[in-house]
């Protein structure tokens, strides 16, 4: 005979926490996704006709994003849905590697919390000195400083980097998700 082990309710005050964090990252993800969808669909339109060109996506965050970087490059590579074609993807540590594997018509994905860090600017630079289609994901307050080639930043607002991280796993699915709708329906033309 076993006896149940009653699990130990969490104080009221973890719980009211716990409903706070909720209520704040579905808040800002809510706010970020509506705000942002149109520019979305057309990055995602955008990235579907690189890919069908050839192009590649590449991948960075700083230190404490590298995860994400994994994920990202996984979540394009190893397709989850059956049908569905393996995308290539490569994840970057610099401007140096963006140097070596990069070429033009790839896509270049950056992932910060808030502000972009120092080498993440390099490969922005380079990337869009190579005619790589740059996607700027940021957090915060924070936006890019306007440039010529830079129509795809998304700021996350919020200045929690587990909401902002939180948030840009969204994204990153979501873009893997309608790149494939628009390469499925033969909505991109070269």
């Amino acid at each position: 005979m076993t006896t149940a082990v009653a699990e130990p309710r969490p104080s009221v005050g973890i719980a009211t926490r716990a409903r706070s964090r909720f209520a704040a990252s579905n808040a800002a993800s809510e706010a970020f996704f509506a705000r942002e969808s149109d520019r979305i669909a057309l990055a995602c339109h955008a990235m579907a006709g690189r890919f069908q060109a050839g192009g590649r996506l590449l991948v960075h965050a700083d230190r404490a994003r590298l995860s994400d970087v994994s994920h990202a490059v996984v979540e394009f590579m190893h397709p989850v849905v059956v049908g569905k074609r393996a995308l290539p993807a490569l994840a970057l540590r610099d401007a140096d590697a963006l140097r070596v594997v990069g070429r033009r018509g790839d896509i270049l994905l950056l992932l910060a919390d808030d502000a972009l860090t120092a080498v993440h600017v390099d490969l922005l630079s380079l990337g869009t000195s190579m005619d790589m289609l740059p996607l700027v994901l940021t957090g915060g307050a924070f936006r890019v400083a306007p440039m010529k080639s830079l129509q795809y930043e998304f700021s996350v607002p919020s200045s929690d980097a587990c909401i902002v991280q939180e948030t840009h796993e969204m994204l990153y699915h979501v873009l893997w998700e309608l790149v494939h709708v628009f390469l499925d329906h033969g909505a991109v033309r070269t």
